[in-house]
């Protein structure tokens, strides 16, 4: 029997429609700087509403993106573990990187506080670190700011996190040159759990009933550990596949959003996606569902459902792609496949 059966994200303060709008206002003032580089180093590839940036460097380009951990970081405030939380910040980075083709190089970091606390920045560099090594990446500089007017959160340990990356390709070798047909395939790669993305209507679903130190499932973690396990870090999988794999041709890091985010890769074209063949999801998704009487739709447009990047392949070479991942330690699976119609679908209709 489900609980509050209106809960959406947009209930919870997260409107996606105006998330567009503000996208597209941003889009429209950025691009008009992009002029400014034609001809030059630095000339514009692909702007804003793609994964990231990309410039040309001569016969090669820089991708360019920056990303945080949004409410996560609430979590790990009220669950005081803050070790982790920096893996989270460099996966949302490096995963859209290597979504144009780029191999991520280096990142800086960005952590606002609302007073020194030199034990809190100390566990929050650790997790940095940490997925800076996962990701085979430098972090090279950064800031660190005190801003007690604006940083909210619990006491002496409220912070925001965000960080900025770049990475590289040669220029005939960015997926934007690599075209995507109606029945290419779409390959799911699991996710370690929510990641970073979904957490404010999570949050809010969640806390009508349980409290983050209570354990929900059959194991030994519990519901706040479980929802901050770190973003799984994909970069190097990917970026090995594509070396390998001629049958790449697309790719995409399912964060805010959720499935939705596939639309971006087909943009202007008569192209879709199916989503028939989507595994069960984890249970800590079931939970958000149960307990706040969510439609399936409103979770796949929202959360990652199990599901953290789609590879798109051509059919001849799906085995192969499964392969390279579950070499690599990363359990991939067929989810669907690019059809003649625009949007994304699931049980047969568009979410």
């Amino acid at each position: 029997m489900t609980r509050n059966p209106s809960w959406t994200y947009r209930k919870s303060g997260v409107d996606l429609g105006q998330i567009r709008n503000l996208h597209n206002s941003v889009e429209r003032a950025f691009s008009s700087t992009h002029k400014e580089r034609a001809g030059k180093i630095g000339e514009v590839i692909s702007g804003v509403g793609h994964y990231a940036g990309l410039i040309k460097i001569g016969n090669r380009v820089l991708a360019l993106h920056t990303d945080g951990v949004g409410s996560k970081v609430i979590i790990a405030q009220e669950m005081r573990k803050f070790s982790t939380i920096g893996i989270d910040c460099i996966a949302m980075n490096v995963n859209d990187i290597i979504c144009m083709g780029a191999e991520p190089l280096a990142a800086v970091d960005y952590i606002a506080l609302r007073q020194a606390n030199e034990k809190l920045v100390a566990e929050i560099s650790k997790g940095l670190a940490e997925g800076a090594k996962q990701a085979s990446i430098s972090i090279v500089g950064g800031e660190t700011a005190i801003l007690p007017e604006i940083i909210q959160g619990e006491g002496k340990n409220a912070f925001d996190l965000a960080a900025s990356c770049v990475g590289i390709a040669d220029e005939d070798k960015t997926i934007l040159n690599r075209k995507m047909n109606a029945g290419d395939v779409i390959i799911g790669l699991t996710s370690s759990g929510i990641h970073s993305n979904g957490l404010t209507l999570a949050r809010k679903v969640l806390r009508k009933r349980h409290i983050l130190r209570e354990k929900v499932f059959d194991s030994k973690d519990s519901l706040g550990e479980t929802l901050l396990t770190p973003t799984k870090i994909y970069s190097r999988a990917v970026f090995k596949a594509l070396q390998k794999h001629e049958g790449i041709s697309g790719l995409a890091h399912i964060t805010g959003g959720a499935f939705t985010k596939l639309s971006r890769l087909t943009r202007g074209r008569n192209i879709g996606f199916d989503l028939a063949d989507l595994p069960r999801p984890p249970p800590i998704f079931d939970l958000i569902q149960e307990e706040g009487g969510i439609k399936r739709s409103e979770m796949y447009r929202t959360f990652n459902m199990g599901i953290g990047f789609c590879v798109i392949s051509r059919p001849s070479a799906v085995s192969r792609i499964v392969d390279s991942f579950d070499q690599d330690g990363i359990s991939a699976s067929r989810i669907g496949k690019l059809i003649r119609v625009p949007g994304v679908f699931l049980d047969g209709k568009r979410i």
